[in-house]
């Protein structure tokens, strides 16, 4: 494959610095949330010094819960170990401008240890080795990611000065395709999508959703790493033009009771000439597409937690909702939670299990071991589902943490695909963030409790 041409050339920044209409630059990771975590440094020193030889960062960034707090159980980050720092390396292919941000640039780094060996839990690692597998057999992964968000006309301070209770959506009700409705709250969209195609992203469409305030931007396949590094710029410059604008907007997978975010995710093979392989000379889903989606149902279950990795992921689970149940596929069926769509060069599968906190570098490093592991075994995919998913007795996928948690742990599968280290260390993620919820008392707990009971 000929090499990636960046959005932004080191050529092209040093002239930018050097006039001053870039004085910043951004070097960030995503943590085991999918949250870019990093610095801001003077554009010159990035140039002088870290474009290089990079930078370093404390290793708890791999280690904490969702509040930022230190917590227990992390094999490579703790009290013990002194909380030390590991490398950041840029990775000058995703070098870009940042629009929403006056005069930074931004790009993305890889972690490694001080004698310069990868950190094997980092997601980006974690999704690096399973497209490493994946050329060894002459293939890559080109992915996109629906994201689905709810705008409200409420600022991020008044949210949480109201415990994120009684925000105005700014939509009223379902907008589901409505132009109308989308109309309503353009001067945003617009913005996201002009300042995310300036950053290098290929924005496609932009719709409303069916939750009051609901959304989705939508942006153009490309390679796995491409797409989800561009995932998370995506989402962080979101959050911070809809602060700009003084809205809020949230990706969490289940805001209230009506329908989540979810985050779709459709994969594709492609051979070293470009060529769909997934799609067969007569048209149909190749053999290597039927044991790679005969891989996924196989591992679902077991890889739950990386497409559902919160407490509030589980939520979105309900029949009839347009979030999958069931451990099925099906063509161009959206009750199953692996849907199969396109013909030809356009062939490829949609994984209908995320919702909008997922992080994609881990559920597409999933996805792609899934296949990988069908692909190995020549595992025979059983018959499409041709009618409704929810009602039609197949295996349910997990419905809390827990479950899926456990199902991960003991997962074989998971074991040989990532390595136990992978295993101990997000498993150990889920055990911190079911302390903390089994800990809380909720507002729930509060309603029916506090005069009733």
């Amino acid at each position: 494959m000929a090499e990636r041409t960046p959005p932004l050339g080191t050529d092209e920044l040093r002239v930018l610095v050097a006039s001053g209409e870039i004085d910043t630059v951004v070097l960030a990771f995503p943590d085991m949330q999918g949250r870019l975590q990093g610095k801001r440094f003077a554009a010159g020193f990035f140039l002088d010094e870290v474009m290089e030889h990079g930078t370093e960062g404390c290793n708890y960034l791999l280690a904490v819960d969702t509040d930022m707090n230190t917590v227990d159980g992390f094999e490579m980050s703790s009290w013990d170990r002194g909380y030390g720092d590991f490398a950041m390396r840029p990775d000058l292919s995703t070098l870009r401008r940042v629009p929403w941000n006056e005069a930074t640039a931004m790009v993305i780094a890889d972690l490694a240890w001080e004698d310069g060996s990868p950190v094997v839990a980092a997601p980006r690692q974690i999704l690096r080795r399973q497209l490493e597998r994946l050329a060894a057999l002459g293939l890559t992964a080109h992915v996109g990611t629906e994201l689905e968000f709810i705008v409200f006309k409420d600022t991020y301070e008044q949210a949480w000065d109201r415990n994120y209770r009684d925000l105005t959506p700014v939509n009223q009700y379902n907008i589901d395709y409505s132009v109308l409705g989308t109309g309503r709250v353009e001067p945003l969209l617009r913005r996201i999508r002009n300042e995310m195609a300036a950053a290098g992203l290929t924005v496609e469409s932009a719709k409303g959703e069916c939750n009051p305030g609901q959304h989705e931007i939508v942006f153009r396949y490309d390679e796995a790493l491409v797409t989800c590094d561009q995932h998370a710029v995506y989402k962080t410059g979101s959050k911070e033009i809809a602060a700009q604008e003084g809205v809020a907007l949230t990706f969490m997978a289940k805001y209230n009771e009506r329908e989540g975010n979810s985050c779709h995710i459709h994969l594709s093979l492609q051979d070293a000439e470009g060529r769909n392989v997934m799609a067969g000379d007569d048209g149909a889903m190749s053999p290597l597409m039927r044991h790679f989606l005969a891989g996924q149902l196989a591992a679902l279950r077991d890889f739950t937690l990386l497409h559902a990795p919160n407490i509030n992921s589980y939520k979105r689970f309900q029949p009839g909702s347009f979030a999958p149940t069931a451990v099925a596929w099906g063509h161009d069926n959206r009750t199953c939670s692996l849907r199969v769509v396109g013909h030809g060069r356009s062939m490829r599968f949609e994984n209908r299990l995320p919702g909008g906190d997922v992080n994609p570098h881990l559920a597409v490093a999933g996805l792609i071991a899934a296949g990988l592991h069908g692909v190995e075994e020549k595992l025979e995919l059983p018959e499409a589902c041709e009618g409704n998913a929810y009602t039609a007795g197949y295996e349910q996928v997990p419905t809390t943490l827990r479950e899926a948690a456990g199902l991960w742990e003991r997962s074989e599968v998971a074991r040989a695909a990532f390595g136990d280290e992978v295993v101990r260390h997000y498993r150990n993620m889920a055990r911190v963030e079911l302390e903390a919820f089994d800990a809380a008392v909720t507002d729930w707990e509060l309603r029916r409790s506090f005069e009733r009971l």
